[in-house]
């Protein structure tokens, strides 16, 4: 009990944060940052195929959350395996910087720049390429012009979206609705065993590292502590 007061008392802006989420999710206030983590997804597909020496012929996302990339070569496995644990990882990462670290200006940036990079390369329809745009030079403008403390609350709400959506979604298409053609269906049908098996690995494997990132990200040395803000209000003063 005493370990979970603790706990309540340091991390109370992860807990209203996840809160909000939660709240606004079925939002149109939320949609764009759902298009964003779809986006995270398939740039996940098109990375795993050009570091396994395949080519991406294009990548797309639409308003209704879905997105999609066509590609050649690369190692198939990999490559549809990418989408959720490329994004869950993309998550975590960007959690795990926000509350340890303070490079969140520079990482804002470079995500823009990932962003913009792959609208110029890949990114053929206007919706997405709109998109795309938009999100990248909003980030390069806030990495430049806007205080740390902004950079950072970006980087864990997309961070903590991005981990919370991935189970959700695994969930959705690959259990609650197997018949989807999803990456784990297609995965079920080039390397054999049911689309269930795969979903429920994936959704295992994402449960596990999202523990283990709070276990990580939360510690008594993370900016999101209560003996982390007492130290930064000690300083200031």
């Amino acid at each position: 009990m005493r370990r979970v007061k603790r706990f309540c008392t340091g991390h109370w802006q992860l807990m209203l944060l996840t809160a909000l989420i939660f709240a606004l999710w079925s939002t149109p206030i939320v949609v764009p940052l759902k298009i964003l983590i779809v986006l995270l997804h398939e740039l996940s597909h098109a990375l795993m195929t050009l570091l396994t020496g395949g080519s991406v012929e294009s990548l797309t996302i639409d308003p209704q959350q879905g997105g999609m990339v066509i590609s050649r070569g690369g190692s198939r496995f990999l490559t549809l395996s990418a989408g959720y644990c490329g994004s869950l990882l993309i998550g975590v990462t960007l959690f795990l910087i926000a509350v340890r670290t303070n490079w969140d200006r520079f990482v804002m940036g470079l995500l823009a720049a990932v962003i913009l990079a792959a609208a110029a390369l890949y990114v053929r329809d206007l919706f997405a390429l709109a998109f795309c745009i938009a999100a990248g030079l909003l980030m390069l403008g806030s990495s430049k012009y806007l205080s740390h403390g902004f950079n950072d609350l970006v980087l864990r709400v997309i961070g903590l979206s991005s981990m919370i959506f991935v189970p959700y979604d695994i969930f959705s298409d690959t259990i609650a609705r197997s018949y989807l053609r999803s990456d784990a269906r297609m995965l079920a049908e080039e390397f054999g065993g049911p689309t269930l098996f795969w979903g429920g690995a994936w959704l295992i494997i994402s449960g596990l590292i999202i523990m283990r990132c709070l276990r990580r990200g939360l510690g008594a040395n993370s900016n999101m502590s209560l003996r982390q803000l007492k130290r930064t209000r000690r300083q200031r003063t």
